[in-house]
């Protein structure tokens, strides 16, 4: 059986495995590979870097042809290094965009549309995290709705440290931070772009985060001025979409995916929520809202699947609560899902 042809398509799948150095992230999402072209056995293309030295660029000159060295068909590779470019997009590692310090994985939860828990989900995914023995953070995002102050309850304000830094508050071993802590419930945000750039920026810059293995974000629903901000703000490790199975909330994931890839952030991938509801005393199951569309996009968009979180009442009566499910009820069918999600995230960055 002959070996399949090489192309564009196969090339770009092997540079996805070399990662830039201190980044969980690869060359090709950050936008570095440019002018590919692929004949005859031959490989060439520019490898355009933002801010790395020399050293670096030519580590990654090394790890891309030892890639591209081991696909079948693969006769010469010609790669130029152009060091200190201007950047390649939104999404490359430039300064004002580095990791955030002391944080070795930032990780946003994001929908194409609101209403399908994405805000619970960032909740439990959180503390399932803490669970599974990492240090945690959380950040709400959502500007004109937050949740997290009511999810976590926390009903107390933050306070400046020494080094006039907001100290987040801590619930069930997370650090949590939200403009909820800060607003009367009653008040509405009506706030323009620059506004909601400024908070979030401060959000990342003036809060004393600490050192911690993750920093969960939750965004608000949609494409807009936070999600962008965030992504020119900090380099993502990835994101996490969720959705529900009906049709109109699929669409809108798509639109959430395609925002991600637009700014070079990688999408972990895709979890359903609200995915069936189970009897608790017969044991049957009904997909309330049909069944396995999240699955099915995600095998159409070549994204990981995360997992299906049940319909169950208990969550949302435990979000009320300010006590989310997995630290509720962490014996739930919810609770358990959610936790899985939680260890395919950490896999997924290779925490």
């Amino acid at each position: 059986m002959s070996a399949a042809p090489l192309t564009e398509a196969s090339v770009l799948e092997a540079l996805k495995k070399v990662k830039y150095p201190g980044f969980s992230r690869d060359v090709v999402s950050f936008g570095f590979v440019k002018d590919l072209a692929v004949g005859g056995g031959n490989v060439s293309f520019r490898l355009a870097l933002t801010t790395a030295s020399g050293e670096t660029g030519e580590q990654l000159r090394r790890d891309c042809e030892a890639a591209l060295r081991a696909l079948p068909g693969v006769k010469a590779v010609t790669i130029r290094v152009e060091v200190g470019q201007q950047p390649a997009g939104i999404g490359a590692p430039q300064a004002v965009q580095a990791a955030l310090p002391g944080t070795r994985f930032t990780v946003a939860v994001a929908s194409g549309k609101g209403g399908v828990g994405k805000s619970t989900v960032a909740a439990n995914l959180a503390i399932s995290l803490r669970k599974l023995g990492y240090t945690v953070g959380l950040l709400d995002c959502d500007i004109y709705g937050p949740s997290q102050q009511m999810m976590m309850g926390i009903d107390e304000k933050p306070f400046l440290n020494e080094e006039e830094k907001i100290v987040p508050i801590e619930r069930f071993g997370v650090r949590v931070m939200s403009i909820g802590f800060l607003m009367d419930v009653d008040t509405p945000v009506i706030w323009r772009g620059p506004m909601i750039y400024k908070a979030v920026e401060q959000f990342l810059g003036d809060v004393a985060w600490g050192k911690q293995d993750f920093l969960v974000v939750d965004l608000p629903p949609g494409t807009g001025d936070a999600q962008l901000t965030l992504t020119q703000k900090v380099a993502l490790s990835g994101a996490v979409i969720v959705t529900t199975p009906q049709d109109v909330a699929l669409i809108d994931a798509r639109k959430g995916l395609a925002m991600f890839q637009k700014v070079n952030v990688p999408v972990l991938g895709l979890v359903e929520n609200m995915s069936s509801y189970e009897c608790p005393k017969c044991g049957h199951r009904e997909a309330i809202f049909k069944s396995g569309g999240g699955k099915r996009t995600a095998e159409a968009l070549g994204l990981p699947f995360l997992g299906e979180i049940p319909i169950d009442p208990r969550v949302a009566l435990a979000g009320d609560a300010g006590m989310p499910i997995v630290a509720a009820e962490p014996d739930a069918p919810s609770a358990r899902a959610l936790l899985a999600v939680a260890e395919a995230v950490a896999k997924a960055v290779g925490a």
